[in-house]
Formats: structure tokens, sequence, C-alpha cells
């Protein structure tokens, strides 16, 4: 039998994370903090949580033996999601019975049992909590039950809605259908469907005779309402015939589309902004050359000639990630093939601009294997990893370039010694358009594509990519593929 649980440990740390909720910490970090303290005191090997969304899930936050799994996708599709998503809402399983991708993926590790538990809120899976162990005792009740009270922990902090989901298309923020009410004159509540209790989280039992919790627009107009969760409703309203002075109320949830509308302004702005920079260099400088050719020296020709190459660099790079997410980047329908990582990573880089080629640090084995994917594309992912580096990080700093493999994985990192990533945003970061200090584009310009690419190209090659805090300051950025 596995070690008996530390129940003293988990208690004194399962408080840790209570204050540090009562502190005002909410979502990634204090999902993070609660693995941390689960898996010793459950004398497992890693622990990891997958949030799951209408497409499928993805592993965001992991520990220990499970670590390497952070940012993992999990394909809807996969017969182990589908194994998580139906039966017993707790079970354990031994690893070599799994039959989708994950188990190929651990076949060269040490772990042999998985107790895992869905995380549920009125009957939504928003996620599942992994322990995992090694050896062959089999895992007993007791780990099941913590494992199982620990998800519902999760839960919980997923109903309060307090930096999870983590990402916008959850289940907890999704509205399955059109809330229906019915509102006296006094504007209080006589009626409340399902929908409605699932769009606004506020149960009939909550809103029968209680004020709407949005305004009540005029009969027969609509009304965009956003609420103080952040999300956004369209109200209609319009008079019931009959005796009385009732009202029907019609509202849904349109917080995607007005993400998409607001993504579409975003994106004119950002771009307009980052083409017109460029531009405007290369023409002053190139006015320059034009009429005052005779007056300048050679060193200031040189000079302006190397300027306007670097920016016409930068207006190049900003027209293929624009082409590149216009065209939902990728391989295509190339099959994968091997290719040697370290030489393609070599090659990558000496195809990058001189500032930032004399800043890398290249750190490679030479029996590094090979890996299965799609080669011309590492170019572009390493460019985007090696440039969001170099922007966030003080001028001259090293960024190291490291790889390694691990089980029937082939990995490579990414690493400064910059600003650094808030744990709340390690998932952000991979949204179209957003940036981690978006509140000051003239300090950190760039138009926010360049990670969302990089996630699109790496998992259209079965792999994925994560970002983590790198100790003693900095980011490190990782992608893993199929080894070859």
């Amino acid at each position: 039998m596995p070690e008996r649980i530390d129940f003293p440990a988990l208690l004194a740390g399962h408080t840790v994370v209570i204050e540090m909720i009562n502190s005002g910490d909410a979502g990634l970090p204090v999902l993070a903090q609660l693995l941390r303290v689960a898996q010793p005191a459950l004398g497992a090997n890693g622990m990891a949580f997958v949030e799951f969304g209408p497409t499928g899930g993805r592993v965001i936050a992991a520990t220990g033996g499970a670590e390497w799994a952070l940012g993992r996708p999990l394909a809807a599709d996969d017969p182990d999601t589908a194994c998580l998503l139906a039966g017993p809402r707790v079970r354990q399983a031994r690893v070599v019975h799994l039959n989708g991708k994950l188990a190929g993926e651990l076949a060269g590790s040490d772990l042999r049992w998985m107790v895992v538990s869905r995380a549920e809120i009125g009957g939504h899976i928003v996620g599942s909590l992994h322990a995992l162990y090694s050896g062959d005792d089999e895992p007993g009740p007791d780990q099941q039950g913590v494992v199982a009270y620990l998800a519902s922990c999760v839960a919980h902090m997923y109903g309060d809605q307090s930096g999870l989901p983590v990402h916008g298309d959850g289940p907890v923020v999704a509205a399955l259908a059109d809330g229906l009410a019915v509102v006296d004159r006094d504007g209080h509540v006589r009626l409340w469907n399902p929908a409605a209790a699932q769009v606004t989280g506020r149960s009939v039992e909550q809103a029968l005779s209680a004020p709407l919790p949005f305004p009540l627009p005029p009969s027969g107009q609509v009304r965009d309402h956003r609420m103080p969760d952040g999300r956004w409703l369209r109200i209609t309203s319009g008079e019931l015939p009959g005796p009385g002075t009732l009202r029907v109320v019609t509202f849904r949830d349109i917080t995607d589309q007005q993400r998409r509308d607001h993504d579409r302004e975003l994106f004119v702005a950002v771009t307009s902004h980052e083409l017109r920079t460029p531009v405007t260099v290369i023409k002053g400088y190139a006015d320059t050359l034009t009429d005052h050719w005779e007056s300048l020296t050679e060193a200031d020709r040189r000079q302006a000639a190397r300027v306007i190459g670097q920016r016409a660099n930068e207006l190049a790079r900003l027209v293929d990630r624009l082409l590149s997410s216009a065209a939902e980047a990728g391989p295509g329908d190339d099959p994968p093939t091997p290719f040697d990582l370290g030489e393609a990573l070599r090659s990558a880089v000496g195809d990058l601009p001189a500032e930032l080629r004399r800043r890398l640090v290249l750190l490679l084995p030479t029996d590094l294997p090979k890996a299965l994917g799609h080669r011309p594309s590492l170019a572009t992912v390493l460019t985007e990893l090696t440039t969001n580096a170099g922007k966030y990080s003080a001028p001259g700093s090293p960024i190291e370039i490291t790889a390694s493999v691990d089980g029937q994985l082939v990995a490579f990192r990414v690493s400064d010694r910059g600003i650094g990533i808030r744990p709340e945003h390690v998932e952000r970061a991979f949204d179209r358009f957003w940036q981690g200090e978006s509140g000051d584009r003239r300090g950190y310009p760039g138009a926010g594509l360049g990670l969302y690419l990089v996630r699109r190209i790496v998992e259209q090659q079965n792999g994925w990519v994560s970002l983590r805090p790198r100790t003693g300051g900095g980011t490190v950025a990782e992608v893993r593929l199929p080894r070859g």
C-alpha cells in the first residue's frame, strides 16, 4: 500500500490556501498552491489539474512528476478525455490501461497509478484533479476520498469566478440557453427559468420576489449590460397581454460576441499603430538619404541604411504574423516527420536579427534525439519566443536556449531574465491580442499575436507549449514535441 495520508500536513497546508484566499489571492496562484500542498500529504509523485471547456481540456497547473504536462491540451475526442468526462466522479486506474496519447507519453516514466476526480458545479464539469503515483502499490480509498474533496474545493473556486476559469470559453461563463423571467409592475421576479439561473448564477429561490439583477430596458427595446463579474448580457423585454402589468424579459450571455467585437477593434488599432511606426521611420531615413546624401558622412549613410534594414525586418515579421493569424497558422496537411531538433534550433538562430543573436546562449546536448513535427515551422516558433524574451528583458541581458529529452518527448526552452510573468497570466498570454503589459504599449509594443501563433503551430504538431516564471526572475517558455 502507498504511504498513509499525512492529514496534519494536509490541514496545515489547506489553512495556508484559505489564508491566501482571505488575503485576496485567487485563480491560478491559489490552485497551484493547493496542488503543492496536496502532493506530499497524499504521498503522490505528481499532481495536475485539467480545465475543461467546450472544445476539450488543458493542464493549467501541475507539480512534481506531472509538471512536464503543464500546458498540454486534451482533445475532446481523445479516449482518455472521454473516460474522464463519463462514469464515476472519482476513480483510479493503472497508467498502462490508458488508451489515448497520454499513455504513450507516460510510457517512459515510473508513474504507475492515477487517482482522478472531476470538479463539477451543478452537474457541469469545470475540470479534473489528478494524483499520480509510482510503484506497484495501489492507492487506497483514503487517497480517492481526499482527491475528491480537493476537487470539490477547486470547483468552489470556479463557482466564485475569481480568476477561474483561466480560459474565456470555460463552462462557468458560457450560457447554455436564453434566460427567461416574468416581472410584475414593481420589477419583482415572478418567474425564473433554469436557464436564467444558469446565465446569472442566481437560483430560482434567490430570484423569486426579488428585483432583477440587471436594469430592465423599456418594452420592445434591447440593452447590452455588463454584469459585475465582467460578463455581458443582451436583454429584451415586452409586456404580456391580459390583466395586470406583467413583463417578460429574455436575456442571453453575449460575452464571446463582445470579445470578438473588441478583438476586431483592437486588431485595427494595434496593427495600424504597429505598421505606422516602422513605415514612418523607414520613410524618414529614406528622405534623409535622398535630400542630404552629399552632406552626410559615410558613417551616417551606413547608419541610416542599417536602421532602414532593421525596421524593414520588423515590418516583415509583423506582416508574417498578421498573415499567419488570418490563415490560422500551422503546417497544414503536411504529415509530421522526424527532424534533428538541435540542428534545426541552431539553423533558426542564424536567421534571427543580429542584435538578438548576440544575446543568445545555446546549451544544447550533442545526443539530443530527433523530434517529430514540421521542421520549417520551428523557425517561426523560435523567432517569436526569442523576440518575446528580448522585448520583456533588459537590453544585453542573456537569453538561454536549452533542450532535453523526457521519456517519449523532446523539449526545448527559451529563458530570459526580464520582468517575468505573473502566475495568473501564464495562460492568458496565449490569447490573441493579449499582452501582459498591455497598459503600456509604448514600453512593450506589439500586436499580441506571437504566443498565440506559437501555440497554434506547436499543437498542430501534437506538441504543446507553456510559460512559467523563472526562478530568480524572468520567464521560461517551454515547447514539447513527440520524439521522432
